[in-house]
């Protein structure tokens, strides 16, 4: 035996954190700026956010219960926008403009053994034709997606629905997401939920947790 060498044996509760939950859009995903959706309408972006989250058509769409006629119509008229319904879906889905440099490195330096997923209030118009859509579904092995399933953050239930699949414990698992109402409501739940924007912060909360390989 050499001294001053220890051998350590790794077991599941040395390696607590079983699965990583990234939020798309401002973690992963880089949006473009609010002229892109709102044109030359002045809207501050803090009231922006404020009324997107409060916005029931918007909510309806990202939980796939309404078309992208209906939701342009709709939300020209909630946010008296100076455009067409559907001048704003076009709009809308050119917002995402694709992964942010450095996502897919980071995704891919994650630790062997962990379990990686999405977690998004997302449309079928993003999912499907988005800038790097496929390179997206080929990153994660899960994919849980508000217009999917009918359930959209930050509802207690579309987080119970991520544990129940994943089969963790909330504590095993971490999510990171840009939005705080979101990381609330996880962190409720017992998940460790890390608010973050871009992938700097999105590593760094990584680097903390020794998930990266």
């Amino acid at each position: 035996m050499h001294r001053g060498l220890r051998c350590f044996a790794v077991t599941k509760s040395d390696a607590d954190i079983q699965a990583v939950v990234f939020d798309m859009g401002g973690v992963l995903v880089e949006l473009g700026p609010l002229s892109d959706i709102l044109g030359n309408d002045p809207l501050p972006e803090s009231d922006f956010w404020r009324n997107w989250l409060a916005s029931p058509i918007v909510r309806k769409f990202e939980m796939g219960l309404c078309s992208p006629e209906e939701f342009g119509s709709r939300l020209v008229e909630e946010f008296g926008l100076a455009c067409t319904g559907e001048q704003l879906v076009q709009r809308f889905l050119a917002w995402p403009k694709g992964l942010f440099p450095g996502a897919e490195a980071l995704v891919g330096s994650l630790a062997s053994g962990l379990e990686v997923a999405v977690l998004s209030n997302t449309n079928a118009l993003h999912w499907e034709g988005q800038a790097d859509a496929e390179l997206m579904r080929r990153l994660f092995s899960r994919f849980y997606l508000s217009f999917q399933l009918g359930l959209a953050k930050p509802d207690a239930e579309i987080f119970q629905h991520v544990i129940s699949d994943l089969g963790f414990a909330p504590k095993q698992v971490v999510f990171l997401d840009d939005n705080k109402p979101n990381v609330d409501a996880a962190a409720s739940l017992g998940i460790d939920a890390v608010l973050v924007k871009g992938v700097t912060q999105a590593r760094a909360a990584l680097l903390e947790r020794n998930l990266l390989g």
